[in-house]
């Protein structure tokens, strides 16, 4: 291990009881943020790119009958997901006789099905946005503290000499560097899943009316034959 290194765990170790409790605070913030951020990175990034399969394979199939069976290819994409549970609507209504209302009540379990995979997706981002936010102001309060530390040494030993303070200071801006690592990584995640959330949701809204307007053409198709 470099002087380095070895001298910053020394730093740490020295510092007080409540600095070391705001640094462990941050550490933990810190872990768990990275942790969110990886599951959400693989979560997101599935349902975009089975969503986008999806959506080919569902222009591509002229029956809705033949891409519910291949929906079950994309197990986490959100726009599947949306789909079986629009087609589930729609053949419900189908058995029970209902034409003129089978429309809406597709709409309807579109949209609920939709705002559950908004909420599905969004689980765990608000973290990152809470501890982006509050991560620099516990880390000032650990630089707080250690300033005032500093103070107080140079108060009982009547010297402001460079070894009475540097600890203090040291303290400070250990917390302060720590509030900032925490946070940064959570604001930079918290922004990327939002943008691409957002994007998965725009799909969604987009999907509901060609989906609806297909159901409606083999009905018609159907009746028709």
């Amino acid at each position: 291990m470099n002087d380095s290194s070895s001298g910053l765990f020394s730093l740490i170790s020295d510092s007080g009881p409540l600095v070391l409790f705001v640094l462990f605070l941050l550490l933990s913030f810190s872990v768990i943020s990275w942790a969110i951020i990886a599951y959400k990175f693989n979560t997101v990034r599935k349902s975009k790119q089975e969503s986008d399969e999806f959506l080919e394979c569902f222009f591509e199939v002229s029956s809705i009958d033949r891409v519910f069976a291949e929906s079950e290819k994309y197990r986490n994409g959100s726009l599947a997901r949306v789909f079986r549970s629009g087609y589930l609507e729609y053949r419900a209504a189908g058995k029970s006789g209902e034409t003129s209302v089978s429309a809406d009540r597709i709409r309807r379990a579109i949209k609920r099905e939709a705002n559950a995979e908004s909420k599905r997706l969004s689980r765990l981002v608000p973290f990152l946005a809470t501890v982006g936010n509050t991560a620099p102001f516990i880390g000032l309060f650990g630089t707080v503290w250690g300033i005032m530390n500093s103070f107080h040494t140079i108060g009982l030993t009547q010297s402001a000499s460079l070894a009475s303070v540097a600890p203090g200071i040291s303290e400070a801006l250990i917390a302060t560097a720590a509030g900032l690592a925490a946070a940064i990584p959570a604001v930079m995640g918290y922004n990327y899943f939002i943008q691409q959330i957002g994007t998965i949701e725009r799909d969604l809204d987009d999907f509901s009316g060609e989906f609806a307007a297909a159901c409606m053409e083999q009905t018609d198709n159907s009746r028709n034959a």
